[in-house]
């Protein structure tokens, strides 16, 4: 069993850089996990750094925020934001204490603090010991980077707590400028699909054992990702939709429906989406037995947009070393998908997406024909 941590440590610290504080408003909008829906971590609008700039002089730290818990999630950043009575450049942190901040990010005022808790009344955060697994210490909240809806100004946010002894996840989405919630949420996470994998007909999410590690995706509503605490079972990979201006459920996806595990971890890298709402994930060791009882261990989906409550499997790729991979726990998911800008339309693959797990192996695959699995 290997621990599936995060790359970056957390810290009860957030550490602001910039080259001064007047380059921070130079900068463009981060509202989602890695810049853009393709997962490519790029700005191609980058006008201020440059390698003459980025030096001992000119490049540290300005100051440093704290905060009440760990934090996994990557901060996200809204520029000449109306908020506090003023014009701010704002910076969103989630922690594992289950807390959300709008700082600003060019002095480190805290603009506004929502926590989810409520220890008087019996709602805590979950600790490590309650799913056995020490990959989150001491408390598991929010582990996942949120997204930002520039648009119907709200910042959407997954959280995890115990309440009077019972795990609850929840989606949660609040204003902005404000921190309150809207659309008349948060929503209790809760989903449940046909299939045989714990020994009956059907298969319900598990708020306790279920890890929400993937950066929630915009795109069409809400698509999220879930896996285990240190595959601890029963567990099974989830992706489900919610719509942006209600928090309705809109579809439900299981990766080992009539099996076990395939959970999607990526790292906390989100899922990707394309230009037609293609979704696009890696998932962890587990069943595989491809469309014959619709199982997908170690592999790389590509599901259709949500439609009638499910996601359709419209591809997918899997290593001819898949079950070698499960065995040994060579989580084929540690890794996220990252898709690649489109080649002209006269290439041979115009359409490509890159992905690396736990192997070293980096897989090239072509979005319109991924192949499915690999016998070679």
């Amino acid at each position: 069993m290997n621990h599936r941590s995060p790359c970056l440590i957390p810290a009860t610290l957030i550490i602001v850089c910039s080259l001064c504080s007047s380059l921070v408003f130079s900068q463009v909008s981060v509202t989602t996990f890695h810049y853009d829906n393709a997962r490519t971590g790029q700005n191609p609008n980058e006008a201020v750094l440059t390698p003459s700039n980025v030096n001992v002089n000119q490049f540290g730290k300005l100051f440093t925020i704290p905060v009440d818990g760990y934090v996994y999630a990557q901060p996200l950043y809204l520029s000449h934001l109306s908020i506090a009575g003023g014009t701010h450049n704002v910076l969103y942190v989630a922690t594992e204490h289950d807390s959300v901040y709008a700082m600003d990010a060019d002095n480190g005022t805290v603009l506004w603090h929502q926590s989810f808790i409520d220890p008087a009344a019996g709602i805590t955060t979950v600790s490590s010991a309650a799913v056995g697994c020490t990959d989150l210490v001491r408390e598991i909240g929010i582990t996942s980077t949120p997204v930002i809806d520039p648009g119907s100004g709200t910042i959407y946010v997954l959280a995890k707590t115990t309440e009077n002894g019972t795990q609850i996840q929840r989606l949660h989405a609040l204003d902005i400028a404000t921190g309150t919630e809207k659309f008349g949420g948060p929503v209790q996470i809760s989903a449940t699909v046909n299939g045989t994998g714990e020994g009956g007909s059907t298969i319900s999410f598990n708020a306790l054992r279920q890890l929400q590690r993937p950066g929630l995706l915009l795109d069409r509503g809400h698509i999220m990702g879930w896996a285990s605490h240190c595959d601890n079972p029963p567990f099974h990979g989830w992706v489900m939709s919610y719509a942006a201006g209600s928090l309705v459920q809109e579809a439900v996806f299981n990766t080992s429906p009539n099996g076990s595990d395939a959970g999607v971890w990526q790292s906390g890298d989100g899922i990707a989406a394309d230009a037609n709402g293609n979704l696009f994930f890696a998932t962890g060791n587990g069943t595989y037995d491809g469309n014959a009882n619709g199982d997908y261990g170690d592999s790389i989906l590509k599901l259709s947009p949500p439609m009638a409550g499910t996601f359709n499997v419209a591809d997918w790729f899997t290593p001819h070393n898949q079950s070698v991979m499960n065995t040994g726990d060579s989580d084929l998911g540690a890794g996220g998908v990252l898709l690649l800008p489109d080649l002209s339309s006269s290439s041979t693959h115009p359409h490509l997406l890159v992905q690396q797990g736990k192997g070293g192996t980096i897989y090239l695959v072509d979005r319109d024909n991924m192949g499915q699995y690999c016998d070679g």
